[in-house]
C-alpha cells in the first residue's frame, strides 16, 4: 500500500535521520544490520530523508566496504574524534584517519563525552574546528541536564554549549554548501535527561529548543545560515515518538541511539522522516 506523504515547512532542508550505535556491534553484526536497513527502505525513502549510521571505530571499514562496494544509498560516520590531526595520542582517532575511510560525518560533544570524558567547551570547539578541516560534518550535541530544565534554564543552556562551540567560525564554516550537500554542520540538541532514560522531551519541548537554537544562529551568523543549518532531536527516539517529534518546523531529523541497534525499529523511523520530508 502506498504511504500518504506529508509537506512541513522545511524550506528544503532534507531531513537526516542518524542512528548512533555507541559501544555495539563487532564488524560483521554491523554489516548485517547496514544491509537490513537498507534493504527494508524503498528507493524513494533514501532519497527524500538522508539515512546515516554511526558504527564504533572498529567497524567503520567493513561498513565503508560494503557501502561503496555494493552501492548503497547509506552514509555513515563516527561517534568522536580527536582535536588533534597526528602524533603521540595513544587511542585517539584523528580526523584524517576518518576522512581516509570517507567518512561523511562525526558525532562530537555528546553528552556522554562531556559526562565520562570530562570534555569541556573548549575541547567540542576544538573537535568541531578539527572536523571541519578534514571535510567532516560535525553532528555537534547540546542539551541540558535535568536541574537545568527544572529551573527553566534550559533555552540559555543550550544555546550557550552552542556559542563556545562555534567560537571562531565563519558563516560560510556553518552552511558549508547547503543542507545535504555536504560541508557545514548539524546541530543535535539532547536533553541528557533524555538520553537512554525512556523519557523523551514533548514535542512542544524540542520545538522551543531547536527554534532558540536556529534564533542563534541566524543572529551570530545571517538568517542566510540558519536557514540551511540542520537541527536534530535526540534522547529516546522511537518510531512510536517520531512523527510528533519531527512535526517541529524547526527540527529536521533524529539522532537514534538505542532504537538504531534495531534495524525493524531504525527504519521504520527512517520511514517516518520520509513521510514528513
Amino acid at each position: 500500500m502506498a504511504r500518504t506523504r506529508v509537506t512541513t515547512p522545511r524550506t528544503g532542508r532534507r531531513p537526516l535521520i542518524a542512528g548512533n550505535w555507541k559501544m555495539h556491534m563487532t564488524h560483521l553484526e554491523a554489516i548485517g544490520l547496514t544491509q537490513k536497513v537498507v534493504f527494508s527502505l524503498t528507493e524513494q525513502d533514501l532519497d527524500v530523508a538522508e539515512v546515516v549510521v554511526l558504527p564504533p571505530f572498529t567497524a567503520l571499514r567493513s561498513v565503508q566496504t560494503l557501502v561503496t562496494g555494493d552501492k548503497l544509498a547509506i552514509g555513515y560516520g563516527a561517534q568522536d574524534l580527536s582535536m588533534h590531526d597526528a602524533g603521540a595520542y595513544t587511542g585517539e582517532i584523528s580526523g584524517g584517519m576518518l576522512a581516509a575511510l570517507a567518512c561523511a560525518y562525526v558525532v562530537v560533544g555528546h553528552s556522554e563525552r562531556r559526562a565520562l570524558h570530562g570534555e569541556d567547551d573548549d575541547v567540542v570547539a576544538a573537535k568541531v574546528r578539527a572536523a571541519l578541516r578534514h571535510d567532516l560534518v560535525p553532528i555537534l550535541c547540546v542539551g541540558e541536564g535535568l536541574e537545568v530544565r527544572r529551573d527553566q534554564g534550559h533555552v540559555v543552556h543550550c544555546c550557550t554549549q552552542l556559542d563556545a562551540a562555534l567560537e571562531g567560525l565563519s558563516a560560510e564554516q556553518v552552511r558549508g554548501t547547503g543542507a545535504g550537500a555536504g560541508g557545514g554542520l548539524v546541530i543535535a540538541y539532547e536533553p541528557v535527561w533524555a538520553i537512554g532514560t525512556g523519557e523523551v522531551a514533548t514535542p512542544d519541548d524540542a520545538q522551543e529548543v531547536c527554534a532558540a537554537l536556529r534564533s542563534r544562529l541566524a543572529e551570530r551568523f545571517g538568517p542566510e545560515t540558519a536557514e540551511v543549518v540542520r537541527i536534530l532531536y535526540g534522547g529516546s527516539v522511537k518510531a512510536a515518538n517520531t512523527a510528533g517529534i519531527l512535526a517541529g518546523p524547526d527540527i529536521d531529523g533524529a539522532l537514534v541511539g538505542g532504537a538504531s541497534l534495531d534495524a525493524d525499529e531504525f527504519a521504520q523511523i527512517c520511514r517516518i522522516a520520509a513521510d514528513v520530508g
